[in-house]
């Protein structure tokens, strides 16, 4: 089904073929950060914006994600690039399978707050609440680090967008976990009662960032997502991903990790800090270590690439600790 970008309201004359056609899934959230993508385009190039709706594997089932499998919110988009019907798709960066297909490029725009957050009733946090507190999530990420905790919270599985999921607050819930990038694309931050320090939960990798990814081939769509991309949140996801790739696990894995990026010391420099954790679902072991890189930017590839070297170099180090039984 194709329909007009929501945030660009001109409408084509018959028979105009848009100039770009971005493919998205159909959610709320999906369609709220496809829209920014096509409006950012839109302002950089001048031209018309369609966003085209594709529907996913992983939409309309209640199914946990983790029984799913891995690229179950991606195939169909990345089957219409293939085809031509689309020229741009729009991915939660997260939610992509961590081989990358060689016909397809990606972009990663600025990222948004990685990290994740409580909406809890009567506005209370973490430490407000107490044993048997019911917290929706379906992660195997947020569950092993929830009861890392040892607070005696019960981890209740949900499914559903962000309204269905916020609506059950106060009803058969206590809370729910989510990211806050999600929460702050659809408008409803105002919702959230705590941002939770990655000390206590470390996020996914790649969470809060999108990837813009078009064919390789197709050098107009290549430039545009190109003036997209932030080379600081291209490498933080580089070492993230990189680090989920050499644990050879998948988006639904109990793997958490964060990089913070930023200009070093020196002209040319750039300094990497890298966490990473694996754990047991049930919180009893939890792997948390962590390193610091000093990257070299030439305004190149380089920088994703050295950034994805120390990703692998700390996957390692966690497998030697004994990460490897902990995802059996």
């Amino acid at each position: 089904m194709h329909r007009p970008g929501r945030r660009r309201r001109r409408s084509l004359e018959k028979g105009t073929k848009p100039v770009i056609r971005v493919g998205t899934r159909g959610s709320k959230l999906a369609l709220a950060q496809s829209g920014m993508i096509a409006d950012a385009i839109a302002r950089l190039t001048g031209e018309r914006v369609e966003l085209v709706e594709i529907k996913t594997t992983g939409d309309g089932t209640t199914v946990p994600v983790a029984e799913l499998g891995v690229g179950v919110f991606v195939n169909q988009l990345r089957e219409a690039l293939d085809r031509e019907e689309i020229d741009i798709a729009v991915h939660s960066y997260k939610d992509l399978p961590t081989a990358q297909p060689e016909h397809l490029v990606i972009a990663v725009p600025p990222r948004e707050d990685p990290r994740d957050v409580l909406v809890a009733a009567d506005g209370r946090t973490l430490a407000d609440l107490g044993p048997g507190a019911r917290i929706g999530t379906g992660s195997p990420r947020r569950i092993a680090q929830l009861n890392a905790l040892g607070r005696g919270f019960e981890c209740v599985p949900i499914r559903g967008n962000v309204d269905t999921r916020v609506g059950r607050v106060g009803k058969d819930l206590d809370g729910v976990i989510l990211a806050a990038a999600g929460l702050k694309r659809v408008g409803r931050q105002a919702e959230v009662t705590e941002y939770l320090d990655p000390l206590v939960m470390l996020p996914a990798p790649a969470q809060g960032a999108l990837a813009v990814e078009c064919r390789k081939a197709d050098m107009t769509s290549g430039l545009i997502s190109s003036k997209l991309n932030d080379r600081y949140s291209q490498a933080a996801v580089a070492a993230e991903r990189a680090l989920l790739q050499r644990l050879e696990a998948g988006c639904s894995a109990p793997v958490a990790a964060l990089a913070d990026v930023a200009e070093g010391a020196d002209p040319g420099e750039v300094d990497l800090y890298l966490r990473g954790a694996v754990g047991s679902v049930d919180g009893s072991v939890i792997e948390r270590l962590s390193t610091t890189a000093t990257l070299t930017d030439a305004g190149g590839p380089e920088l994703a690439e050295q950034a994805a070297a120390a990703g692998r170099s700390l996957a390692e180090d966690l497998l030697e600790a004994g990460a490897e039984q902990l995802l059996k």
